[in-house]
């Protein structure tokens, strides 16, 4: 399955070692003229930093469009491009790991794979056609005045700290980051099995190392009761607090639209581990620093595109007009 989206759908392709990643988007309406310099500011977000808790992996992400544009306007036929992966250097000491916590088992169960060369589809590296994906939607959503954002969650931030103080830290940290969609309209979702929060969710989850995803109070909830809990609103419609995270019934109802999503550690670390490989022999191994040490803050831009794609995708469907002129 390597498409997402109904109206506004992306189907991408590639891994971390091969010569290109790239992707097609199809439904992209015509008739918008699209930036070409925010789309590479987004792709910098999602691009590795020099701090040393980085991977040291090289990317330019300067992305080629094949069609899709007449003079910077979206035509509305399909959008294709593609990134050339220029620093691939495959970990030759790691080839024949089965790598805990990652795709390797599951691969070699699922298709056959004998070693790790052949995963390179479940690596992050995937991500950045889903970023050139949302930076086009979010240009489109701009019409729409809708807005997205996204912050590390306070305690990732202490414990980020924490280790950036740690002058050899081999490990790795999960995180938590807070999101946020604004000025969405009311209306828009699709009950009872295509609910905004659900398609949200399975965007969110579908992101790699992700492993949990809340709207509004989300856990939380389980410890209010209801009056503390439900949304009140006033004689003019408007709401008294958003404990639903501006989804009800699976449908916006106008406020913001708070969401959290929770990623697990990396699964390659820089320590050594012990494990086993294809064969079931028990290795002892370690990564190198070609992987970061926490998802944050690259996984930052990959959140909003993919709430990007999402909520275009419900405004197609809803064949909403934007709020000014193309």
């Amino acid at each position: 399955m390597d498409s997402f989206g109904k109206c506004f759908i992306l189907s991408d392709y590639g891994g971390t070692h091969d010569p290109f990643i790239g992707g097609t988007i199809e439904g992209c309406p015509k008739g918008f003229l699209i930036n070409f310099d925010l789309i590479a500011k987004e792709m910098a977000r999602r691009a590795p930093s020099r701090h040393s808790t980085s991977t040291q992996r090289n990317e330019k992400d300067e992305v080629e469009f094949l069609s899709g544009f007449h003079d910077g306007i979206t035509t509305g036929e399909p959008i294709r491009f593609r990134i050339k992966n220029t620093d691939v250097q495959p970990n030759p000491n790691m080839e024949k790991v089965l790598k805990p916590s990652h795709a390797s088992y599951t691969y070699m169960m699922k298709y056959g794979i004998q070693d790790n060369s052949g995963i390179g589809r479940a690596s992050a590296r995937q991500t950045a056609c889903r970023v050139v994906a949302g930076a086009i939607a979010k240009q489109i959503l701009s019409h729409y005045k809708i807005s997205f954002h996204t912050e590390i969650a306070p305690e990732t931030v202490a414990l980020m700290r924490e280790i950036a103080a740690i002058d050899s830290f081999q490990d790795t940290i999960g995180a938590k980051v807070l999101g946020s969609i604004r000025n969405v309209p009311a209306g828009l979702g699709e009950p009872v099995y295509d609910k905004l929060n659900a398609r949200l969710a399975y965007g969110m989850m579908s992101i790699n190392a992700a492993k949990g995803f809340e709207i509004g109070m989300g856990y939380q909830a389980t410890q209010m009761t209801g009056s503390a809990y439900n949304d009140i609103q006033n004689t003019d419609y408007t709401f008294q607090t958003n404990h639903d995270g501006g989804i009800q019934a699976g449908i916006s109802n106008g406020q913001e639209i708070n969401f959290t999503v929770a990623f697990k550690p990396i699964p390659t670390l820089r320590k050594s581990q012990k494990n086993i490989d294809f064969l079931g022999s028990s290795v002892t191994f370690s990564g190198n620093n070609r992987n970061d040490i926490c998802v944050v803050p690259r996984v930052l831009p990959v959140i909003e595109a993919m709430a990007a794609i999402v909520i275009l995708d419900f405004i197609l469907i809803s064949k909403i007009e934007p709020k000014n002129d193309k």
